[in-house]
């Protein structure tokens, strides 16, 4: 039996964990593996409630489970708040430290009944399979800031990037090790030709490439890389990178596969393992049931794989998506002429009704 917090959030957050859980209670019934699922106020919505994006209870719910999956937080409602209480700073940047996940997973892979859904010719993204390991709990999002009034007037903002070696080989090991699972391709992402940070990123993993010799290592600026992604994707299966860079570059990745609504991820490191979509909260489109809830069922099938060891009910959620998107069902983010358009819940129950009959 599985303990999962759900941590649907604002905005399109709840329908697509609704949609999500859907597909989990389908597994349930597929594979008889038990989840237990509990609900817990978090992001902007927690903050309406009880003055806090990230109540103690939340936190204990979530310490206290075997996964958590979040929906999404945020939205303008919320822009003005300090910043300290904005769902994105005082709710997810906390939890991710709270729970230790330090290694973000966040794949880009090209179902085939779209490869036309995406912007970018068929030739060059047909077979995309890449991984994106970001390091999720160092670097600028995490260090100190302040910001001073100048003598003219003017303000001066300053935010620390700090890494530790440490920090930099934990992450990089999970790096390693699935490069070794998968292609033995390695691209560490840096600009080290400017940062020091970078320069000590570059030195760190240069060093534990040497504790696996089956694994090719190669090192890729950030702005070449972001220039490679859109002209030859296929070139890469693994890429490391330090938080910003990888929030920035899986958020690009995510749009050769046709949509930001496709792309699940996993953060890990710990006990408790996170399991959200990479896409926002969507406002100007929550309640219409126009989300596309396939990132999140995505992310449950990571969080099957990775924190309940159950690679082949894994799989069944895989091929469920695969085989719907090949029926032809369709969100309004991934429309193709020909195709037949569904809503957030329709496309969860397609889902669903395919699992169970596999």
């Amino acid at each position: 039996m599985y303990t999962i917090t759900l941590l649907p959030g604002d905005g399109i957050g709840p329908e697509v964990v609704a949609g999500a859980v859907q597909v989990l209670q389908a597994v349930q019934e597929r594979t008889g593996a038990q989840f237990v699922t509990r609900e817990a106020p978090f992001g902007g919505c927690a903050y309406d409630k009880t003055g806090t994006p990230l109540p103690e209870e939340t936190l204990k719910l979530c310490l206290a489970g075997d996964a958590v999956l979040l929906g999404a937080v945020g939205g303008p409602k919320w822009d003005s708040l300090p910043v300290h209480q904005r769902p994105e700073v005082g709710a997810l940047l906390p939890l991710r430290k709270h729970l230790g996940v330090f290694a973000n997973l966040r794949p880009s892979v090209i179902f085939p009944a779209l490869a036309d859904a995406s912007t970018l010719k068929r030739e060059v993204v047909d077979g995309l399979d890449l991984m994106v390991v970001r390091e999720l709990t160092g670097g600028i999002y995490f260090g100190s800031k302040h910001r001073e009034t100048l003598p003219d007037g003017g303000v001066k903002v300053v935010e620390t990037l700090e890494y530790t070696t440490g920090e930099i080989e934990r992450v990089a090991r999970v790096a390693f090790d699935l490069a070794r699972k998968r292609s033995g391709k390695l691209t560490s992402v840096d600009k080290a030709n400017v940062l020091e940070s970078s320069r000590l990123w570059r030195e760190v993993v240069s060093g534990v490439a040497g504790e696996y010799p089956d694994v090719e290592l190669s090192h890729m600026l950030v702005d070449n890389c972001a220039m490679q992604l859109v002209r030859y994707p296929k070139q890469f299966d693994v890429l490391l990178t330090e938080n910003m860079f990888g929030d920035i570059l899986s958020d690009q990745a995510s749009q050769l596969t046709g949509s930001i609504g496709m792309l699940p991820s996993a953060g890990l490191g710990s006990k408790v393992g996170l399991y959200e979509p990479i896409h926002g909260s969507a406002p100007d489109i929550a309640g219409q049931n126009l989300a596309n809830p396939i990132a999140t069922i995505l992310s449950v099938a990571m969080m099957l794989r990775y924190s309940f060891d159950l690679p082949e009910a894994a799989e069944l959620v895989e091929k469920a998506v695969a085989g719907v998107l090949d029926e032809g069902y369709r969100t309004a983010d991934i429309m193709q002429p020909g195709m037949r358009q569904v809503g957030t819940v329709e496309m969860a129950k397609q889902i669903g009704v395919r699992l169970k009959l596999s």
